[in-house]
Parts: structure tokens; sequence; C-alpha cells
């Protein structure tokens, strides 16, 4: 038998509904991780480099409120919407100049900064002095996750750049502007893959699980047991380091070999996504030994195949 709801009903239902999208936060996303960075630096065995992207991520906060860009048309939006399109995609279409400045802008506060090797100094200045064809040609790659980059030092610059232009983007959408297709594997926003995902605490989010974008931040649900590559529900398995922190686990499935992290914010509401991933590397070492790959890989951590 067919039951009717009355309106107080359907507002009740409505409010218990998984919220299902998650925009960034432009006013504390970059100086949130900067923050979380230098945590977790201290007697790491990456400290150095946990601490210059610290100074990087403080970098991108600054530039980031200083920026804005044009979004698409109203039109635009809805079409994108309509289709399951990404609003603001990554490839496939134009990019925002003002993006090269912002990697100058990095490179300059990066550069300037006591205490790191010459070579941290020296990628700098080869960004620095890059053509803009040869500067977007790298872009490309990086964004097509291409893991044969040319300069794999020069990597993480110029995608801290890109990150501070898409988030600019994403965070002046409305959760009206974005289609998101069940159990979507990329983000609705850009179109790109998660860096991990995070189960988040406090309201509306609590308990549900939420995939990060590696570029814009954004982050989209998704079911829990499940591979976020393929879509699994069995064979997927939890694995974490003996006496490590129990916010932190790696996501495995056995259909298509692939591995994410998933990060607990009820054990560690501090945890970041891009951060607390580059200093579980440990982690990734034993998925690794284990016959798992990486899903996708760091958006500030680039090495060529050997």
């Amino acid at each position: 038998m067919q039951r009717i709801l009355e309106p107080g009903q359907i507002e009740a239902l409505a409010s218990r509904s998984v919220p299902r999208l998650r925009l960034p936060d432009r006013s504390r996303l970059f100086a949130a991780r900067a923050d979380r960075l230098r945590e977790l630096s201290p007697g790491h065995t990456l400290q150095g480099y946990l601490e210059l992207l610290a100074v990087l991520a403080a970098a991108q906060h600054g530039a980031l409120q200083r920026l804005e860009l044009p979004l698409p048309d109203a039109a635009q939006r809805s079409s994108a919407r309509t289709h399951g399109m990404p609003v603001v995609p990554a490839l496939g279409g134009p990019r925002p100049v003002a993006w090269r400045g912002v990697a100058g802008e990095l490179c300059a506060a990066v550069g300037a900064t006591a205490g790191f090797p010459p070579a941290v100094a020296a990628a700098c200045s080869r960004i620095a002095a890059l053509d803009p064809r040869a500067l977007e040609a790298d872009a490309d790659r990086l964004l097509a996750a291409d893991l044969e980059v040319a300069d794999p030092a020069a990597a993480p610059m110029i995608m801290a750049a890109l990150q501070v232009c898409w988030v600019a983007l994403a965070s002046r959408l409305t959760l009206e502007d974005v289609g998101l297709p069940e159990s979507s594997g990329v983000c609705p926003v850009c179109g790109t893959l998660p860096v991990a995902s995070v189960v988040r605490t406090g309201a509306p989010y609590a308990g549900y699980r939420y995939l990060h974008c590696s570029l814009c931040a954004t982050e989209w649900h998704r079911v829990r047991v499940e591979c976020t590559q393929c879509g699994a529900t069995q064979g997927v398995a939890y694995h974490s380091i003996e006496g490590g922190s129990q916010a932190i686990r790696a996501e495995s499935c056995d259909r298509c070999h692939s591995y994410r992290k998933i990060f607990y914010q009820e054990h560690d509401p501090d945890v970041d996504p891009v951060a607390d991933d580059l200093a579980s590397v440990t982690l990734d070492l034993l998925l690794s030994d284990a016959g798992f790959h990486r899903a996708s890989s760091n958006p500030l951590l680039w090495q060529n195949r050997g």
C-alpha cells in the first residue's frame, strides 16, 4: 500500500538525508593545512619536506585571499549540472591565465625562505624561467596525472598554484551549481581524482565518508566499505600501522588491487587529507609490499617511475 506523506513528514525525512557535497572554505583551507604540516613535521622522516610544504601552504593561503576569478555563467553551470559534467573542468576547458601569476608568487615566497636546501630555490628559479607554453604543458601533464613529469621537483609548486585557482572557483559555487552522480569516482566540480577520503564529524556531516579532491578540495559523499576506485563491496579490507594513529587507515580492494587512505576525524579532528596522506608514507610502503597500488597520487608529491 502506498503511503502519502504529509509536508512536515517530508521535511523531516529530507533533514535526515546525506549531505552530498562539501565545498571548500577559502578562508581557512590552506591555513589549516599549513598548521597541520607544521604539527606533523617535528621528528618525522620527511621533516624537511613537510616544513617546506607548510611554507608552500601558507603562501597558497595568502595568494587565495587576493585572487578573484570569474565563474562560468549561469547557463553553463546549469548545463553542466543537467548533464552530470564538472562545472569547472580541470581538463578539456580553458584554464585561468592567472594561475601562472600564482605560480610565480608561490615560487617567490618559497624561494625566499631560509633554511631549505639549494635545490628548492633552484626549482623555484626553473619555474620562474619557463616559457608560458612550457609551463602550460607541464600543467597539462600534472592535471592528467601523468607520472612521467619532466621535473618532479618543480611539480608540487605547479600543482599548488593550480590548486589555488581551482579552490578560488569551487569556493564560489553553490550546492545547486553542482550535479552529483551516484558513486562518482571523480570530483563533480573539476573532474579530478580524489587524494583520499575522510569520515567527518560535526553536523550535518557526522559519520559520513567524503572523497577529497586533490585539486579543488571539494568533497563528495561516498558510502563506506566500498572501493572508491572500482565500486566493489566484497574484498574491501582496512590496514593500519601497529601502534600508529587510529585516525589513519588504508582501504584496499582485492578486485582492482588498489587502495586509498581513509582518515577518521573522530580520532583526530585536525586530520587533513593532503597533509596526513604525505605524513603516512609508511602505510604506503606496507600496502605496496602487500601487492596493492595507489588509486591516485598525492598532488604535492611526484616521483617518476624508474
